[in-house]
């Protein structure tokens, strides 16, 4: 949820980053008429509890009729606080309800726009050029023993597979090196469950416009993640969290799943676009100030592991209308996949500021000890797709595969996957 100071201050700035996104910008006057009918509400509500309280002493200090007819001012008192009461109850309903259909403030300088007004901010490496008639990952693949589309399909249906042999031990190298450069940078380790209550996902954005991309248990009122971004910003929901020494990161290692409503039809040949994956997920709490750099930082992260795995790649500052409701800037490395001639995207950093934080009541002492909201941040270390990239990147003529060096001692010092013999 936004920051109710910043819509009562400033609502232009409000206004303006919904019509960046493509939202309504009536949506936020609607917040602001929501806002004052509550503490409207909340301060008659609070006048005729003052009022009942007080009667209710002068009732214990007379007698006679004068008692009696305070007795039934105090009825029609009870009455009309009862009535206060409810209309009370409705109105941060209400209030609740329009705070919620308001995204977070897009942050100064992001692109405005839809899905394709993107900011290219820089390319890094070369794309290759093959002398010979490459394959795209899934073909490569295929001769390597490393993914098997057809007996996925036969076990969970379409967008599902194996990863065999050498597929599931580069998967694993991957995992391992993007969790060993975690570690190294101060990252705790953590394996969060895969199954959250629908408050902790409610809390972290993803039940607004994307809820249709989201796997439900209804017997259990659970859900499923797409990301160990949700478990990780409900780790501290509900309290109080030291950010005296710094930002308090976090590196989640999970399973992932997406309903990918919507995407028929589109890459579906290998595991581009898939509904189970596995990723490591960075997720940071700090104060709303350092957010910013942290943001940057954790970009910084995501560019280190795609030079350890020797990636050509760019990064792009996407665009506010293709924002999620949480985050407030966003930016996407995106490697170059040879077979489609494209850079297609393998992470992404947002900076959420107090959005997540302020629905799951996650916060910090100040220098005067008062608390207030945290930030919270993310970003992607590593995921199944990077395999995409790896290997029509690294693929050699006959059929073989390079090895990046920072990948060699996760998968036995093997320098190349070898095709499997015909």
């Amino acid at each position: 949820m936004i920051d109710l100071r910043t819509l009562r201050e400033d609502p232009d700035a409000v206004r303006a980053s919904q019509r960046a996104r493509g939202e309504d910008p009536a949506l936020v006057d609607a917040l602001l008429t929501a806002d004052e009918r509550r503490r409207s509400v909340v301060s008659r509500a609070d006048s005729l509890r003052a009022e009942q309280k007080q009667l209710g002493k002068q009732v214990g200090r007379v007698k006679g009729d004068e008692r009696t007819a305070l007795l039934a001012k105090a009825k029609e008192l009870a009455a009309e606080v009862k009535a206060a009461e409810a209309e009370q109850n409705e109105a941060e309903a209400a209030f609740a309800e329009a705070h919620r259909r308001v995204s977070n403030v897009v942050e100064a300088g992001a692109p405005a726009g839809g899905e394709d007004d993107y900011v290219v901010l820089k390319h890094v490496g070369e794309a290759p050029e093959f002398d010979f008639d490459a394959g795209d990952h899934l073909a490569v693949a295929e001769r390597l023993g490393a993914i098997d589309m057809e007996r996925g399909a036969k076990v969970s249906g379409a967008r599902f597979y194996f990863l065999t042999g050498v597929g599931a031990q580069l998967e694993l190298a991957l995992l391992n090196l993007a969790m060993q450069q975690a570690v190294a940078a101060g990252f705790t380790m953590v394996v969060p469950p895969v199954l959250v209550r629908p408050e902790i996902m409610e809390g972290t954005g993803f039940l607004g416009a994307h809820a249709s991309e989201v796997y439900r248990l209804r017997d259990d009122d659970l859900y499923l993640v797409g990301t160990s971004e949700v478990p990780m910003a409900g780790y501290h929901a509900g309290e109080i969290i030291d950010l005296s020494a710094g930002p308090r990161r976090y590196a989640g290692w999970s399973s992932c799943f997406r309903r990918e409503a919507g995407s028929y039809g589109k890459d579906v040949r290998g595991i581009i676009r898939v509904h189970q994956f596995n990723k490591v997920e960075m997720f940071s709490y700090c104060r709303p100030e350092e957010a910013h750099d942290e943001h940057r930082r954790l970009l910084a992260w995501e560019e280190e592991m795609l030079a350890k795995v020797e990636l050509p790649y760019r990064v792009i500052d996407v665009a506010a209308g293709d924002l999620g409701a949480s985050a407030a800037r966003k930016y996407d490395c995106e490697a170059w996949v040879p077979s489609q001639a494209a850079y297609r995207e393998v992470t992404s950093t947002s900076n959420c500021t107090t959005f997540q934080a302020r629905r799951l009541s996650v916060r910090y002492r100040d220098a005067d000890g008062r608390p207030q909201v945290a930030a919270t941040l993310n970003g992607t270390l590593a995921t199944t797709r990077w395999i995409v990239a790896i290997l029509e990147n690294h693929q050699r003529a006959d059929g073989s595969v390079r090895v990046p060096e920072a990948l060699r001692p996760f998968l036995g010092g093997r320098e190349v996957l070898e095709p499997l013999a015909r």
